[in-house]
């Protein structure tokens, strides 16, 4: 096969959680510019409606559908419906991250780290066990879990200075978790041709030039970076489509790490 044709995603099917959030918008057209037909969910069905018809327009094939992942009920009304509707699901993308209730240990409540555990825990969990259903049944499927630096190596709270922002202590304790829970994916669905990977990026989010300027964080952030900068929409796209193509075929419990050098000092 030409090694182009390894990247085609025409014919898949693919969900992507959290899929008109900061990470999801540019996973979501990545997976669509591709040639997947894509899902984008969330509990905000209207803007990832609104999403799927912007893109609609632009002749990619998205439609946007509600996913509460605090909610098992949603999560598996969702997988159902996808499998019923497309007669598979090739592709999940564990993308939705709820960071309600993100603080230092000092701070956190037991109601506030457990509301934050539903979703980000019990919420990845749920949803991947549905969708390996459907995936075990055709003996093959690609998840790939959106993770953080933040599971790669210990916070490094310096380079906050005076802000006030922090690296909440819930936030580590998931990215850490979804890589161990990545892994065990990985090494316990092989044999049904299943592969599981995380992509851990590095400081991201739209307009975060703009919103944060030239803010102590924002120079320490770029100065501890290799490469100098933060990461935009361009950069998670090729990544994303690698881990969900067959560009990746032998590629299984991984985590790829997309953070311009910042763990590699």
């Amino acid at each position: 096969m030409h090694t182009l044709k390894k990247f085609d995603l025409s014919g898949k099917v693919a969900i992507v959680s959290g899929g008109a959030g900061y990470f999801g918008k540019p996973i979501v057209l990545a997976l669509a510019e591709a040639g997947a037909h894509v899902i984008a969910a969330s509990r905000d069905e209207e803007k990832c409606k609104n999403y799927a018809a912007d893109l609609n327009q632009k002749g990619l094939s998205v439609e946007g559908r509600y996913l509460d992942l605090s909610d098992e009920s949603s999560i598996i009304d969702l997988a159902s419906a996808t499998n019923s509707d497309h007669k598979k699901i090739d592709i999940l993308i564990n993308n939705a991250v709820s960071r309600e209730g993100f603080k230092n240990l000092n701070e956190i409540t037991k109601e506030e780290w457990e509301k934050s555990q539903q979703i980000n825990s019990t919420g990845l969990m749920l949803m991947t066990k549905a969708i390996l259903k459907f995936m075990c049944e055709r003996r093959s499927g690609v998840i790939v879990n959106v993770g953080s630096i933040q599971g790669a190596v210990g916070p490094h709270f310096p380079v906050y200075g005076n802000t006030g922002m922090t690296s909440p202590v819930n936030y580590t304790y998931d990215k850490w978790g979804m890589v161990g829970f990545t892994k065990w994916i990985a090494n316990y669905y092989a044999k049904f041709n299943i592969r599981a990977n995380c992509i851990s990026p590095g400081g991201y989010g739209p307009g975060i030039a703009e919103s944060i300027g030239d803010s102590e964080f924002a120079v320490n952030y770029k100065r501890l970076t290799p490469m100098g900068r933060f990461a935009d929409d361009e950069d998670i796209k090729g990544p994303i489509v690698f881990l969900s193509s067959d560009a990746s075929s032998y590629v299984t419990g991984q985590n790829l790490l997309v953070d311009g050098g910042w763990t590699s000092w």
